[in-house]
């Protein structure tokens, strides 16, 4: 995010915002403006849907209660008491769950329009591409993206205890699931320079000729 010339927020371009984005492990506790916020949750309405069904909510834990409540149940005491990234992950002022439903895939392909799909009467378990993960990592990537168009940090991570647990315990309807959870804030400089990321980030990206094959692998 810059400044122009009077004062006014400029986005970056979204190739800037792919270039830059990267998951950040030290945040301030800054609140989000409202604002931001809601964008960042609003670019998840754009994201592809399988049959349109739209079937990814989100859970956005915006109150230290609420998150204090997720912290208990997603994350290790000892952790939390101890790990070297936990003070700045914890810092994060939002935390956001995307929720799934797979029965609304289900239901969506038994529907007329979707008879002829060779996913129609198929349970859940039968779909060879759960594309209900699909479509929440596609929202994750939206959001991960809008964050940093607006000079966020961000940082996907996994739930460290059993996810039925934590969605039960969040008042989430029974038989959802998940693939993780969101920190969102501004980002704060670490203690020391090198943290537990500090190899990660030495690592250059593979260039597109190594990683596109085409035509032939």
């Amino acid at each position: 995010m810059s400044f122009g010339p009077s004062g006014s927020v400029r986005l970056v371009e979204l190739a800037d915002a792919m270039v830059r984005r990267r998951m950040v492990r030290h945040f301030d506790d800054r609140p989000v403006p409202p604002e931001v916020l809601n964008s960042v949750l609003r670019a998840t309405t754009q994201a592809p849907s399988a049959g349109f069904a739209q079937g990814v909510d989100l859970l956005a834990l915006t109150t230290y209660e609420r998150r204090n409540v997720f912290w208990e149940l997603a994350s290790q005491q000892h952790w939390r008491e101890a790990g070297t990234d936990a003070p700045g992950i914890l810092a994060a002022p939002v935390i956001v769950v995307p929720v799934i439903d797979a029965d609304a895939y289900v239901s969506r392909y038994a529907k007329k329009d979707k008879a002829t799909s060779d996913l129609a009467g198929l349970s859940s378990e039968e779909w060879a591409v759960p594309y209900w993960t699909v479509d929440a990592a596609f929202a994750v990537m939206l959001m991960l993206l809008v964050a940093t168009e607006h000079g966020l940090g961000a940082l996907f991570f996994r739930l460290h205890a059993d996810q039925d647990s934590v969605l039960s315990g969040l008042g989430v309807p029974m038989g959802r699931s998940t693939i993780g959870a969101l920190a969102l804030g501004f980002e704060a400089k670490p203690a020391t320079a090198f943290h537990s990321t500090g190899l990660a980030r030495l690592r250059n990206r593979r260039t597109v000729a190594k990683t596109v094959h085409l035509n032939f692998w």
